[in-house]
């Protein structure tokens, strides 16, 4: 082989290596490293065609309020870190899943208040059916890419009804289980009627315990009636960032919980394809 040549191969290959390494450093300096949080928490809210708009505020009003409480803020910074990562969801039915507030560092007292700040001042937007299956996946994903590490991760879900569209919500909570999450959940127990003249699930607290909530520690904390959602909520708030179960009134789920009580989680599907077939009989 000529001299030339084997000069030239040997510039190609040092190129190639400096570039190979430059290439490395560069994407070494984008990738900052995940922030430690003692818990990432991710409140979840149900606002799909059941929840009229009285409810919708008074829902995002019970967040708003538990967030201004000062045994809640307390407890979000009692940590080892003394610090949470926390955002705030609203979901329906599809692909409908909104973030309001995204990830957040809660580090002081007025970190909290300006979340609360934030969250207060942003405008409703609803949407159509139920999917809390469709929900949970999302979840997992914003979870992963998050800039965030914590030992717990928690989704803190908020609802009035069962799933009745997208995946099946007991093989989405399976997934979400498998990726590292609690689940914990707030149904709301609600006398008024659907502004859609949709029925109403009257053991919807049982339905989330079989088929929606699970993980380690996880648990159901039922406000019964609209008007007791803000007490739940600052309850449950200071329970699961605590990193406690309540003693009673609430079914403590295992981790990777199958819904094995033989609960139909098919209920919410269901009931929609009797209502929208109502008039074929």
């Amino acid at each position: 082989m000529p001299f030339s040549a084997l000069i030239g191969g040997w510039r190609k290959a040092a190129l190639g290596a400096l570039s190979a390494v430059a290439l490395s450093s560069t994407a070494s300096l984008a990738q900052s490293p995940l922030q430690l949080v003692d818990l990432k928490l991710m409140l979840a809210v149900d606002v799909s065609g059941s929840v009229d708009f009285w409810e919708a505020d008074l829902q995002r009003d019970g967040y708003v309020q538990a967030l201004r409480d000062p045994t809640v803020i307390n407890t979000m910074l009692s940590g080892q870190t003394g610090r949470i990562a926390l955002s705030y969801i609203e979901w329906a039915g599809g692909d409908h899943q909104r973030v309001v507030v995204g990830w957040t560092v809660i580090d002081s007292p007025a970190a909290a208040l300006d979340f609360a700040e934030t969250l207060d001042v942003k405008p409703h937007m609803g949407g159509r059916r139920t999917s809390i299956g469709n929900m949970l996946d999302f979840a997992v994903k914003y979870f992963r890419d998050s800039r965030f590490f914590a030992e717990r991760q928690v989704i803190d879900i908020s609802g009035d009804g069962p799933n009745n569209s997208g995946t099946r919500v007991d093989d989405a909570r399976d997934r979400a289980i498998a990726s590292g999450l609690v689940i914990n959940a707030l149904p709301i127990l609600n006398e008024r009627p659907s502004p859609y003249g949709f029925p109403k699930l009257d053991d919807l607290d049982i339905y989330y315990e079989e088929c929606v909530v699970g993980g380690d520690g996880a648990f159901v904390i039922a406000a019964k009636g609209i008007k007791s959602f803000a007490a739940a909520v600052r309850r449950k708030m200071i329970l699961e960032v605590a990193g406690r179960t309540p003693d009673r009134a609430v079914r403590r789920v295992p981790a990777a919980a199958s819904g094995g009580g033989g609960y139909n989680c098919d209920i919410g599907e269901q009931q929609l394809h009797e209502f929208l077939n109502r008039g074929d009989d």
